[in-house]
């Protein structure tokens, strides 16, 4: 199976992030991909995928994703397993804590994607979001900024839960 992880990173955090989930998945991930440089094309072949972003400002998707957005009509999602990672201030930006992983998995499901790695809403505090449904965030949520001490644990744990998608 072709799996391909794709990430928008503003500061930093999302790459770092992207490569540690690259690394748990132990030779899944076929590409590593910063959406900044990538095309239409590269999402080609692809039996899956694992998309990457932060929501910045006032809950708005990363601006390298926002850039690339009109492209994603153009990609075949249909009936793929598509897991979406998401990484959000939950102190400063409480109001639209990872809302943009909302907005995401909004997308990727209307183009028929099979969206797997719900994650628990314990352990954050927050305001408001958009990315939950049924009572769980849409992916797994890092909050580099003040939880960075759960983040390798939180992924481990993803992986383990999205691993047999993705093989």
């Amino acid at each position: 199976m072709e799996v391909k992880l794709f990430y928008g990173s503003t500061t930093g955090n999302t790459e770092k992030v992207a490569k540690k989930i690259a690394d748990a998945m132990k030779g899944k991930i076929a590409e590593v991909v910063d959406i900044k440089k990538a095309s239409v094309d590269d999402f080609d072949f692809c039996d899956g995928y694992i998309l990457g972003l932060s929501t910045v400002d006032e809950g708005l998707l990363q601006e390298d994703w926002r850039r690339f957005w009109d492209n994603m009509e153009d990609i075949d999602f249909d009936g793929k397993p598509v897991a979406i990672f998401g990484l959000g201030d939950q102190v400063k930006y409480g109001k639209w804590f990872v809302s943009a992983m909302g907005e995401v998995y909004d997308k990727v499901t209307e183009l028929g994607a099979n969206v797997v790695g719900a994650w628990p809403t314990d352990g954050y505090t927050y305001d408001d979001t958009t990315a939950v449904r049924d009572g769980k965030f849409v992916g797994l949520v890092i909050d580099e900024d003040n939880q960075a001490d759960k983040t390798d644990a939180r992924i481990a744990t993803w992986v383990g839960q999205i691993g047999s998608a993705f093989s």
